[in-house]
């Protein structure tokens, strides 16, 4: 299956030299059957049309939805244009700027950041997911959705992340808050790098030494792309 990677961010570049791009954990998250192509979304690049590929994930970044930037706004013209054209899946960044083309509101949260291992509740489910109560996966972000778009249901969620994890009933889309493609090593490098700006870096840190259920995520994303059309 080719599905196009729409790149919203890198991670910075001491990283990247160690644990690669963000498209690169996507496709090592989704293995063999999936061939990738990525588009520079935050330098001005999109497909053509919705409808040249089956299905689009859209990264991680770290602009928020609500910034300035000149291609924010292309971008959300691009997902509601694909809108039951394509499967579509967001992951942090991802995640907010789909609900933002569909209706809903984010902002930079008054709880401050989520780092580290987040445990979510397990609230709907899809014949993609399996049978769990409670998905364990990294976490890295400061915003977040306050007003889920009209046609999203909660899959998942905790006090700090209500939104945690959405798909939509009006079209073929999913997105989620957590990161299942960070290995836990990024992902503590990453906490590293944001030390100065974080509450309890330590603790993040620790936690991402616990058992994580990123490979079921990434196994329920997988299922979800590769779906019959309904």
């Amino acid at each position: 299956m080719r599905i196009a990677i729409l790149e919203t961010g890198k991670p910075p570049a001491d990283l990247a030299g160690r644990f690669g791009t963000y498209p690169e954990m996507f496709a090592d998250l989704l293995g063999p059957g999936f061939e990738t192509v990525t588009y520079d979304v935050a330098a001005g690049e999109l497909p053509a049309r919705p409808e040249d590929y089956p299905a689009y994930l859209v990264t991680g970044s770290p602009a928020g939805v609500y910034e300035d930037h000149p291609w924010i706004d292309p971008l959300k013209a691009f997902l509601r244009a694909a809108k039951g054209k394509a499967r579509i899946v967001g992951i942090c960044f991802g995640h907010q700027i789909m609900a933002e083309a569909f209706g809903g509101k984010v902002e930079k949260s008054e709880r401050g950041w989520g780092v580290g291992l987040q445990t979510l509740d397990v609230q709907a489910r899809r014949p993609f997911m399996n049978g769990e109560a409670a998905v364990s996966v990294p976490a890295s972000h400061q915003d977040q959705i306050v007003v889920p778009p009209p046609h999203a249901e909660v899959l998942a969620g905790n006090d700090f992340s209500p939104f945690g994890m959405l798909a939509y009933t009006d079209q073929p889309a999913l997105s989620m808050q957590f990161h299942p493609e960070f290995d836990p090593a990024f992902a503590k490098a990453l906490v590293e790098s944001r030390r100065a700006r974080l509450p309890d870096p330590d603790a993040a840190i620790a936690s991402l030494d616990r058992p994580n259920d990123s490979a079921c995520v990434g196994g329920w994303i997988r299922s979800f792309l590769k779906e019959e059309p309904a």
